[in-house]
């Protein structure tokens, strides 16, 4: 610069922002989420306590400590978040034109499928010699889907499918073991070369959906025994990378169930063609796909005619896990809101203080808890049934009856949390609208609610120690509590009476299961938590929706047992 023109600075006006200065500081947001999912929940520690192994026995402990620091770390966030936002691709076909029919996963979903399995959450309590395997699997099994719930689907299938297969000795033999492995091998390869197995179902069609007996799906008979093709379609069939199949088809003695490998003992791929996957609300980090079968190769498990009772002892295995599945969703959904309402202040106090939050936080904490209860107690009368008749009997009600009240209750409990985060909870990154858009399947998966309904009736009808067993289960508990005692008695009155069952069912479902989670909760839980939920669930002094618990109800010891602080 010369002199006639000398260099000069000039401030810009306070009122013109600087380029990357910031125009606020960010307040009142709550921090980041990082707990531990299995410490924290008393309610599962004082079951375990209870019903489980003793503490330091063996590694279930120490297993269920690890899932539960992973399950709520924001690692596990992240998983979850790019296994949804990066769904399964369909391949039909290589480069060259042949057909693979393979799914693509993002690597988040291995990596969370792997955990489940690296941990032992599929098969492994039918190879176990630990102390109440079920019940350890199924704790670790809730609070995995605390952190992503779709890869429950191929790691629920794969537990379910061992009581099938036991059906015939050599098939158990053959697959059994690999179907325990806790390896994790994605892939399609022969299961002989495989360090670890992971299996499927294929059972409706689209125009029987539940109702399998109308399939139309043609086994046809080979020369060697026990051997078939199958033709024909599935409409609804998850997790199609698995490495084997149970199917059902009409072979000629009737609905049969087949054993379907994805790859065939000779290394060559079984025809099982992959048409579509499904376009789902929710559970999308998951492949369901439509499948067609032309010559399918197939090996007969059971008798020809007795499909159905073939794969019932699975799909009580399934349904177990439909009502843990439930109950995680709703564990992690009251996490979230009390978390956030603790570090949320609004009109001069924090949220979790204003009465009416407290009210709706502590209602759905109460939910939330007799459904992880019950929930539990299913999964010790699954350890008990094999030598136990009486357990047998009490899952034959309380299984169709649970999934039927927890599952239908899980929407409204997830919709309500979210709400308590206001608009941030309608925000997809505070993973609110993921739990919601899971929350109705389990309710769907495996018989949806009149189903449910119809197979309590059936067991009402059909077998007396089954009534029996839910009536042991509540008496203990009837005593201590007036309200519970006449739930009871009303449920008695409505049985005396079957007229226009089938109309009645839901309401007969329904209150068998809460009736037995108000007895639950009556005599293993908190006097708080058993006081709210007979007030509110049990004598009927409460709202329709959540947040309308009556006077008297210690809201502030409810929430702090729900979530302690952390």
């Amino acid at each position: 610069m010369d002199a006639q023109h000398p260099a000069t600075s000039v401030s810009p006006p306070r009122r013109v922002r600087r380029e990357n200065e910031e125009t606020h500081a960010v307040t009142n947001q709550p921090p980041v989420l990082d707990y531990d999912a299995f410490g924290s929940d008393s309610a599962l520690q004082e079951a375990l306590t209870r019903w489980g192994p003793e503490r330091g026995s063996g590694s279930a402990y120490s297993r269920l400590s690890e899932i539960g620091t992973v399950a709520g770390s924001p690692q596990a966030r992240a998983l979850a978040f790019d296994a949804h936002r990066h769904p399964p691709r369909l391949v039909t076909h290589d480069r060259y034109g042949h057909r693979v029919d393979e799914v693509e996963f993002h690597p988040s979903w291995h990596e969370l499928l792997g955990r489940a399995v690296g941990w032992g959450l599929h098969a492994t309590p039918w190879t176990s010699r630990e102390p109440s395997a079920h019940l350890t699997r199924s704790a670790g099994f809730y609070l995995w889907s605390q952190a992503e719930a779709g890869n429950g689907c191929p790691v629920s299938m794969t537990y379910a499918a061992v009581p099938a297969l036991h059906v015939d000795p050599a098939l158990a033999a053959e697959w059994v073991p690999r179907l325990a492995s806790t390896t994790y091998d994605p892939g399609l390869t022969t299961a002989a070369g495989k360090a670890g197995c992971l299996a499927g179902m294929a059972m409706t069609e689209k125009q029987g959906g539940s109702d399998v007996r109308a399939n139309t799906t043609v086994a046809e008979p080979l020369g060697s025994a026990g051997e078939y093709l199958l033709t024909g379609h599935k409409w609804f069939c998850s997790a199609p990378m698995n490495d084997v199949f149970l199917v059902l088809a009409q072979a000629p003695g009737g609905l049969t169930c087949f054993v379907v490998p994805r790859v065939l003992p000779d290394g060559s791929r079984n025809t099982f063609r992959l048409v579509r996957l499904k376009d789902k609300l929710g559970n999308r980090s998951n492949a369901s796909a439509e499948v067609e079968f032309a010559s399918t190769w197939a090996r007969r498990l059971g008798e020809e005619g007795r499909g159905v009772a073939t794969i019932i002892p699975m799909v009580a295995s399934t349904r177990l896990d439909c009502v843990l599945g439930s109950a995680a969703l709703t564990r992690r959904a009251v996490v979230e809101a009390v978390w956030h309402a603790r570090h949320r202040r609004a009109f001069g106090k924090a949220l979790v203080d204003q009465p009416a939050m407290a009210n709706v936080l502590a209602d759905i904490a109460v939910e939330q808890e007799a459904a992880t209860l019950l929930a539990l107690r299913l999964a010790t009368a699954v350890d008990r049934a094999p030598a136990d008749p009486a357990a047998q009997a009490f899952l034959r009600i309380a299984l169709p009856a649970a999934k039927y009240l927890v599952c239908k209750r899980t929407p409204a409990v997830v919709v309500e949390a979210l709400e308590c985060l206001g608009g941030n909870g309608y925000v997809e990154e505070s993973g609110m609208p993921l739990l919601f858009r899971e929350s109705p399947l389990n309710s769907i998966w495996e018989g949806s609610g009149s189903v449910q309904a119809l197979d309590v009736l059936r067991a009402l009808q059909r077998e007396p120690a089954a009534l029996e067993a839910w009536l042991r289960e509540v008496a203990s508990a009837q005593s201590a509590d007036p309200r519970l005692a006449r739930a009871v008695e009303d449920v008695l009155t409505s049985l005396a009476d079957l007229d226009q069952a089938e109309y009645r069912a839901r309401r007969l479902a329904e209150r068998l299961a809460q009736v037995l989670q108000g007895a639950l909760l009556v005599e293993y839980a908190p006097a708080e938590v058993a006081d709210a939920f007979c007030a509110s669930r049990l004598s009927g002094d409460a709202g329709v929706t959540f947040g309308t618990l009556p006077r008297g109800v210690d809201a502030d010891a409810i929430l702090h047992r729900a979530v302690p602080d952390f």
